[in-house]
């Protein structure tokens, strides 16, 4: 799963057509539906805390995982320009561990892809479920096989820019519901620019396998959403976004 050491660096440039503000409306609008409006959230693969910035500026008390030492740097230095309190952990999230139980766990800009394995998916809900309160909520989204098979596919992309520039190559396995994708970096290091290269891997997941993992795993299904919408899963839905409930516990087991 370890990827983002090279790419930490240049992460947030290449991101800045990502709509951070609007993927967090949404999620915030899903928290509330689901009953939690304040509280402790985790984010789970939170990268350079872009998104766990966001939530804590709306008032949520905030912790983010990684498994990135560099993303996670990124993160701390914008906690230090804000000055926002937020814990960040350097944490495997098949493996995570908590100093007790958070209102709400999220999970956004597709690291649940990063999953490589179906069981190791039932474990990070186990996780996730053991460290939610009673019937706490559980949201995160997934990267569709239809982006996978028919928009990456086998292409490449490139952007160039002053500072920085890379070249995706991408590569979809329709047997294992494995996509790579092999990037190499030019960083600028004064008037040179240094080549850098990884290789990503995600998976992709059905909504049955991430049903059916919630179920192994103790965990209560809840709802499944094209997108930034309120609108069921389409065959060409590129994004879904998942609510899950903890079920487990009672309150008098959290007391």
């Amino acid at each position: 799963m370890e990827a983002y050491s090279s790419f930490a660096e240049v992460y947030d440039i290449f991101q800045d057509n990502v709509p951070y503000e609007e993927w967090c409306s949404y999620v915030i609008g899903l928290l509330r539906e689901q009953g939690v409006e304040n509280g402790l959230v985790l984010d789970l693969g939170c990268g350079t805390g872009s998104l766990t910035g966001l939530l804590a500026e709306a008032g949520y008390d905030m912790i983010g995982i990684d498994n990135s030492g560099e993303m996670l740097q990124m993160a701390m230095d914008k906690r230090a320009v804000s000055g926002q309190d937020i814990l960040y952990l350097l944490q495997d999230m098949r493996e995570f561990e908590l100093y007790g139980t958070v209102r709400a766990v999220v999970s956004i800009c597709d690291s649940m892809n990063y999953i490589m394995e179906y069981q190791d998916l039932v474990q990070v809900f186990r996780l996730v479920n053991n460290y939610l309160d009673p019937r706490g909520v559980f949201i995160f989204d997934l990267n569709t096989e239809y982006k996978y098979r028919e928009l990456l596919a086998d292409n490449t992309f490139a952007e160039a820019r002053e500072e920085s520039s890379f070249i995706w190559d991408n590569f979809y396995d329709e047997g294992s519901g494995i996509n790579e994708y092999d990037l190499t970096l030019f960083i600028r290091e004064g008037e040179l620019y240094r080549k850098y290269e990884e290789t990503h891997f995600q998976r992709a997941y059905s909504l049955d396998e991430v049903k059916r993992a919630a179920r192994e795993a103790g965990m209560e299904f809840v709802a499944a959403f094209d997108a930034c919408t309120s609108n069921p899963v389409r065959e060409d839905s590129e994004r879904i976004y998942i609510i899950m409930r903890e079920h487990g516990k009672t309150m008098r087991d959290e007391e």
